[in-house]
This record gives C-alpha cells, sequence and structure tokens, in this order.
C-alpha cells in the first residue's frame, strides 16, 4: 500500500505538499475548498501553476481531494441540484489542479431505495458533464450513522450499477467499515470482507483506502476516528492490510485525529503503519 494522509491546504494548496514531506507521506489527500461551504473561491493561474509546481517536485505522488461534506446526492430537489453542481465542480477543479481522484460521502435519504437512485442518477450527470477528462470519481464507505446510505458492498455496487459509468471507484475507509459492521479485523474476517467485495463490487473498483481506527466498537455505527493502534480495531489488522499484496498500488490515506498533546497524529501514525509492513 502507498501510505498518505489527509494534509492542511492552510496558506495555499501548494503547501499541503510541504506537510506531506514533512510526515513521510507517499500520498496526499486534501481539501481543494472548504469542506463546509459551498461558495469556492475560484482557481487563479497563480495557484493552478504553484500546485503543479509542488506535486512535480514532490515526484507526482498518488494525490486525491475530498468534497465537501454538504453534497448529498442522494437528497431530492434544490438540495440534490446543488450537490450535483457542486461535485461536478469539485471534479472539474481536481482535474484543473492535476489531482487524480476526488472522494465523497454518497448522502442520506430517509428513503433507502430512492436515495441510492438519486445517488445513481447523480452520478450519471456528473460523469456526462466532465466528459473525456481522466479524473476519478471515488464513492466512500460510509458509517451508517443516521440515514446515510453507501453503508455497504451492496448499496455502492447498487449505486455503481445504477451509474454504469467506468470513471466510478471505490474508497474503502477502515473505520466506517467497522462502524457499519463489517469486521474486517479477524483473519476469517478479512478474507470474507474482501471476497464479498470482490464478488459485488469487483477489486479493480477498489482504488482508494482511508486508514483509521476507531473509537466506537464494531457496528457502533458512528463515524469516529482514532489514531492507528490507540483503538478498538488495534494494530494487527493494519499489518494484514498494508502486507496484502493486491493493494501495494493502492494509496491508503490516514484522517486520524489530533495527539492528546493536540499535535498532528500523521507523522507517528504513517511511522507505525511502516513498522507493519
Amino acid at each position: 500500500m502507498i501510505l498518505g494522509a489527509h494534509e492542511s491546504a492552510a496558506g495555499g494548496l501548494e503547501r499541503a505538499f510541504e506537510r506531506a514531506a514533512r510526515d513521510g507521506a507517499e500520498a496526499l489527500q486534501l481539501w481543494t475548498r472548504s469542506s463546509r461551504q459551498w461558495a469556492a473561491k475560484p482557481l487563479t493561474p497563480d495557484t493552478i501553476a504553484a500546485f503543479r509546481a509542488a506535486h512535480a517536485q514532490s515526484d507526482q505522488i498518488p494525490t486525491a481531494a475530498h468534497a465537501s461534506y454538504l453534497i448529498n446526492l442522494a437528497a431530492e430537489g434544490a438540495l440534490w441540484q446543488r450537490s450535483v453542481e457542486t461535485l461536478t465542480e469539485e471534479c472539474l477543479r481536481a482535474d484543473t489542479l492535476g489531482v487524480a481522484q476526488v472522494i465523497v460521502h454518497p448522502g442520506a435519504a430517509a428513503n433507502e431505495v430512492a436515495g441510492i437512485a438519486r445517488v445513481g442518477k447523480a452520478l450519471r450527470e456528473i460523469c456526462r458533464t466532465l466528459g473525456r477528462r481522466t479524473i476519478r470519481l471515488l464513492l466512500e464507505i460510509t458509517a451508517g450513522q443516521g440515514t446515510s446510505v453507501g453503508c455497504s458492498f451492496e448499496q455502492l455496487a447498487e449505486m455503481l450499477d445504477q451509474a454504469g459509468e467506468h470513471r466510478l471507484g471505490i474508497c474503502l475507509d477502515t473505520q466506517h467499515m467497522f462502524a457499519c459492521g463489517i469486521d474486517w479485523t479477524t483473519p476469517r474476517g478479512y478474507a470474507q470482507t474482501f471476497a464479498d467485495f470482490d464478488r459485488l463490487i469487483g477489486l479493480p473498483r477498489l482504488e482508494a483506502f482511508h486508514l483509521n481506527d476507531s473509537k466506537r466498537p464494531l457496528g457502533g455505527r458512528v463515524d469516529r476516528h482514532e489514531c492507528i493502534g490507540a483503538g478498538t480495531i488495534g494494530l494487527e489488522p493494519f499489518r494484514r492490510l498494508v502486507r496484502d499484496e493486491r493493494f501495494t498500488r493502492v494509496p491508503g490515506y490516514l484522517e486520524t485525529p489530533p495527539l492528546p498533546d493536540g499535535s498532528d497524529s500523521y507523522a507517528e501514525g504513517l511511522a507505525r503503519l511502516r513498522t507493519l509492513r
């Protein structure tokens, strides 16, 4: 696995590469805009040039943009339309910067079947707009909190099937899988998890991981990340994952909370994961 982290872009998008190098990250995820606002400042030629130069200086490490938390592709009406427009803009923005992937939470809906159908429709519309651009759009498995959809392989498979687009893939968050009741942490459970994924979706469509321990127990259905080895998942399952030869070229991004003293946890977490390889 290519071990990376979600780094801050404070002070300029290109600064995220400095922080990735500081932490020993081999791949970079970042926000290219605010995660909790609809509006975004347009990318200027200087911003684009600075980002692309920093990326080149980093030996073109794998990159991903995490889409805004406001996006809800399973919503109805005006919120659905605004979500489609915003995710389209996120993808165009990432493509302009040379970022390879955009990762998005599918959304939430009171009616699961109808919500999944709206996700499929949204993805079709977005992919038509993107045309021949090379950006990859990845659906992230959710923790099953509230009315969120995309909290099982079956639901994700249905979204992909309804979209019918080849540019789509999946990002598996280790904490979200655990929270929604997928026990990938034992040898038997690990084998079953990825056999199920391959049967329902296909391993070639697994294009990224989010690497997080969990503050809550298996099946807690709450999105609560913990530092690697400090939560209810523990270290051994991550050893199995980072050694899996099927995922040698797949990026895995840390999204872990700060350490108890308030400092960033990524350098420590990446170093710990490297000892498991």
